[in-house]
């Protein structure tokens, strides 16, 4: 019986120091695992073409160019998975508009790159950034 009961103290004893032990493990190592990246948030900006363009004839080369690149840099923000999607309405100049749907770390991040699109720095284009959540999306086949 004395056997016994030593052998059930020591049993205790030694939980009675693993489980601390085990658990201070478990917390050094979650100390050390990186924190999941913040998910992404969503805007969407509007574009409207700036008033002097309504008229075909008054686009200039420049103007074309700076929606050359404004093209140029959605395609790369499309294969970067940045842009989620973007187009424009098929009305004639004075009631057409275009939007961006995207994703950024934050506001700060969302204001940068729609004021870096080249069709809004040439003033070919302005632009009204909203916050914006894609509610469903059809899969593409």
């Amino acid at each position: 019986m004395k056997l016994a009961l030593t052998d059930l103290k020591m049993k205790n004893l030694s939980l009675s120091l693993i489980v601390p032990l085990v658990c201070i493990f478990v917390q050094s190592v979650a100390a050390q695992s990186p924190e999941p990246a913040a998910k992404p948030k969503q805007f969407i900006y509007v574009l409207h073409l700036a008033p002097r363009l309504h008229d075909d004839k008054a686009w200039r080369a420049e103007d074309k160019a700076a929606v050359g690149r404004h093209f140029n840099r959605f395609k790369e923000a499309i294969q970067s998975g940045q842009l989620i999607l973007a187009g424009r309405t098929s009305e004639p100049g004075d009631q057409t508009f275009g939007i961006a749907i995207f994703e950024a770390a934050d506001e700060a991040a969302a204001r940068k790159f729609m004021e870096a699109d080249p069709a809004v720095t040439s003033g070919v284009m302005t632009a009204e950034l909203h916050p914006f959540a894609v509610a469903l999306e059809r899969k593409n086949p």
